[in-house]
């Protein structure tokens, strides 16, 4: 894996990318970095530690994915990858692939759901890039089926994620067993909590910040429309949208249970579509994400969690069926659409009684959104058939820390 300067044109170029890499992202149609890459890229490369503040979709995987590919050319050593979830893992890989086969990259993804027979004899391999669940990498840690000597970069995707699904000790138990005096920590969260920023204080070496659309900010790019309906009646309002709205649609459900139903209704309802969620298998969700990326889905139908590493280029709208019990969720569901310069929707459903939470989610993005009371699903709204209402504020980081009233 041998790179060379270069004083390309290209626009990635200034941020000190070796011209091997320079010319493979143009070959794979990486063209004109994103903020967070402009920025990110230089700083990695010169072996800093990173806080990186950053919504899902601001292309962060890139950014760390280069600068770890172009260090393991030059001082060889390995580079782990830690995230919360199987579909964000293999996502991270599909990043590194694309960049780095080329060059003869080797990456190991090692994750819950998928045989361990498998993993433990590519293990036995050379592998430049280790990418895993905290579960999974301990169960290895624990069976002595790799170490972590040569570890010399280590990424925390998702941080504030993790905690939140109770992965605190565990990442506390990995970082443990990295060498922190030639370590670099580059760590990714979407908020910035108290317990994020005691781990970045304790593992972290006067780490950079880097902010891009902070904490509370809803896409500029997506419309929003929020109808207030009976919970009966979802069903109904569900039928409307689907009927008008003709290209790619998201839509998110609260529990594992409710995307199977709502999956069942939407196959009655003559659409195709696609479910994940954790009692799907390993190849299930694979199998349901690589559809609906083909188009093979129009609609994909899935939980908080299970759709951490959805990152699909042309989503048009994206339907809360449920309301997060987070608002921080919501501001993540939302901007699943409206990515690489689209435009896009995005539709919530809620019920008369959690109405509160409406308040709750104005308060994060700092914007009031415009409300329609549906008393009967066949009622015409009078202004066009949804009220819309386009984010146009952009919110200053703000902490929040409560959870929507039950």
């Amino acid at each position: 894996m041998k790179q060379e300067e270069t004083s390309s044109a290209s626009s990635f170029a200034g941020l000190g990318i070796k011209s091997g890499i320079l010319t493979q992202l143009i070959k794979i149609n990486y063209k004109i970095p994103t903020p967070i890459q402009r920025q990110l890229i230089p700083i990695a490369i010169r072996g800093e530690d990173v806080i990186g503040i950053a919504q899902t979709g601001t292309g962060k995987t890139l950014a760390f994915a280069v600068p770890i590919i172009q260090k393991i050319a030059a001082i060889k050593g390995q580079a782990l990858i830690i995230a919360p979830t199987r579909e964000l893992a293999l996502q991270i890989d599909e990043t590194f692939q694309k960049v780095g086969f080329v060059f003869g990259l080797r990456s190991v993804v090692l994750i819950g759901g998928a045989p361990i027979g498998p993993q433990i004899r590519k293990l036995k391999g050379q592998n430049h890039v280790i990418i895993a669940t905290p579960g999974r990498l301990l169960d290895h840690l624990g069976q002595k089926n790799l170490t972590l000597a040569r570890v010399h970069t280590a990424v925390l995707d998702e941080a504030d994620r993790m905690l939140d699904m109770g992965f605190e000790p565990d990442i506390k138990k990995i970082l443990g067993q990295l060498a922190p005096e030639r370590l670099q920590t580059m760590l990714f969260s979407a908020t910035m909590p108290e317990n994020i920023s005691k781990i970045a204080n304790r593992y972290l070496k006067k780490p950079l910040r880097i902010e891009i659309s902070p904490a509370g900010t809803a896409p500029s790019e997506v419309e929003q429309e929020i109808f207030i309906v009976a919970q009966t009646k979802k069903g109904e309002l569900l039928k409307k949208v689907l009927d008008e709205y003709t290209g790619s649609i998201l839509i998110f459900c609260r529990t594992k249970f409710g995307v199977k139903k709502i999956a069942q209704t939407i196959g009655r309802l003559g659409h195709s579509s696609a479910e994940i969620h954790s009692n799907r298998s390993l190849g299930q969700r694979k199998e349901a994400l690589a559809g609906f990326k083909s188009g093979k889905y129009r609609i994909l139908v899935a939980t908080d969690i299970a759709s951490r590493g959805i990152d699909v280029v042309g989503i048009s709208l994206v339907i809360n069926y449920d309301l997060p019990e987070k608002p921080e969720d919501y501001v993540h569901r939302i901007g699943r659409t409206g990515r690489a310069g689209l435009s896009g929707k995005a539709i919530s459903f809620v019920p008369p009684e959690q109405k509160y939470a409406i308040r709750t989610i104005e308060r994060l993005i700092k914007t009031t959104l415009a409300v329609k009371t549906m008393t009967g699903i066949t009622e015409q709204p009078q202004q066009g058939n949804f009220i819309r209402n386009k984010s146009r504020h952009q919110a200053k980081r703000r902490s929040y820390g409560g959870r929507f009233r039950r």
